[in-house]
C-alpha cells in the first residue's frame, strides 16, 4: 500500500488518452480503502478491487482469462535466481543489471514455450 503512488507514478507503457477510453486497473484486497482509491483515481485510472477467492467464483472465457495473480507469479520466477534472492552486490546498477538479465531469460524461456 506504500508503494502505490510512487509505483503508478513510474508505469512506462503508453496508456489511451483520458478523453476517449478509461484505463482500468485491478488490485486486491489489499488496495482497498479511500486512500488507495483516491490514488488510482488521480492518476486516471478506474479502480477494480476485488476480494479474495472472488476470481475462483466468476467463470471467465479461454479469450480473457483472469489475470490478478502476475506480480506473484513474476517474483517466484524472480526468486529462482539465486544471486537477486540475497543481494551481494555493493552497487545498485549491478543488481539492476543482473535483474534485466533475469528479466530478459524469463522472457526468452517464455517465448520458447509459446513457440513449441
Amino acid at each position: 500500500m506504500r508503494l502505490l503512488e510512487p509505483t503508478l507514478d513510474r508505469i512506462v507503457c503508453r496508456r489511451p488518452r483520458r478523453g476517449r477510453r478509461r484505463q482500468h486497473l485491478c488490485a486486491d484486497r489489499g488496495y482497498l480503502g479511500a486512500p488507495a482509491a483516491q490514488a488510482i483515481c488521480a492518476r486516471g485510472y478506474v479502480p477494480h478491487v476485488r476480494p479474495r477467492g472472488e476470481a475462483t467464483r466468476r467463470r471467465r472465457g479461454r479469450r480473457h482469462p483472469a489475470r490478478r495473480w502476475v506480480v506473484e507469479r513474476t517474483h517466484a520466477w524472480l526468486n529462482r535466481f539465486r544471486k537477486l534472492l540475497v543481494r551481494f552486490e555493493k552497487h545498485e546498477i549491478s543488481y539492476d543489471a543482473l535483474l534485466e538479465v533475469a528479466c530478459a531469460l524469463i522472457v526468452y524461456r517464455q517465448v520458447i514455450v509459446i513457440h513449441r
